[in-house]
């Protein structure tokens, strides 16, 4: 889109790469001076007419001719021109969560090329297509199509922009979890095949933190049995040498009270 300049503003305040259109007035070896509607001439350097190098400012343009052209840089009391378009965007001007509309230049099984005006396309990965699951870049775009993108990363060195579709749709709304159907009741073969349902009671009683006795093993069973038995044994034993015993201090003690007196 072509600027239109106000002849009052200053020329300093003309922005880089806006899009002029300037009528050349004079043609030197070193370039040209377009009149561009400022009080300041514009300024174009033979290097700046075309891409590929020329020879003669003449052999591109003529004095009276009406040419597009773009800002370089603006100053106080020129404006630099080149008729050479530049790049919308460049690497330095690129940022995380800037939002561009582009176009689908290139599809492959991992995702979308991506023109947003960059030295290079970006690249929409199949990931960052759709909030739902991508089978193929196809599926959701196709060649030529114009889509709202945002700057995910910029790997400068490698001159690569990551960029994500998704990120600047809405995303979807969260499906209500239907409720749990009741399950259904089962046969209790121990009940004469009756269908039975656990109770709340039984559930609260089956997640109870009240301890629960095990049974003892029949090994755990003879153990205690013998030992119940040993101590029996020990203390019948400890009875009867007690009964001995205290005969034997009852016989002594008779027979020393029957014993004569010696003379």
């Amino acid at each position: 889109m072509t600027t239109t300049l106000d002849p009052l503003s200053p020329a300093s305040e003309i922005k880089p790469k806006a899009k002029l259109t300037g009528k050349v007035v004079k043609t030197t070896l070193a370039g040209a001076l377009l009149d561009i509607g400022q009080d300041v001439p514009g300024i174009i350097h033979i290097s700046q007419m075309s891409e590929t190098p020329i020879k003669r400012v003449e052999d591109v343009l003529q004095i009276g001719q009406e040419v597009d052209v773009w800002v370089r840089k603006s100053k106080t009391d020129r404006v630099e021109l080149t008729m050479i378009e530049p790049i919308g965007v460049d690497w330095r001007e690129l940022k995380p969560e800037m939002v561009f509309k582009g176009k689908v230049v290139r599809l492959e099984t991992y995702g979308a090329f991506v023109e947003i005006g960059a030295e290079r396309p970006g690249l929409v990965h199949i990931s960052e297509m759709a909030h739902g699951y991508v089978k193929a870049p196809g599926d959701v775009v196709k060649e030529g199509d114009e889509i709202d993108v945002m700057v995910l990363d910029i790997d400068r060195k490698k001159k690569q922009i990551r960029l994500s579709m998704k990120a600047v749709l809405p995303k979807p709304e969260e499906k209500e979890v239907p409720e749990e159907a009741p399950r259904p009741e089962r046969t209790d073969r121990k009940r004469g095949g009756k269908k039975t349902r656990s109770s709340g009671a039984d559930k609260a009683e089956m997640h109870s933190d009240a301890p629960v006795e095990i049974e003892p093993t029949a090994f755990e069973l003879a153990w205690k049995e013998a030992l119940n038995r040993s101590k029996a044994e020990k203390a019948a034993k400890a009875k009867k040498l007690k009964t001995a015993t205290l005969d034997q201090e009852d016989l002594l003690d008779r027979t020393l009270k029957n014993r004569l007196p010696t003379a």
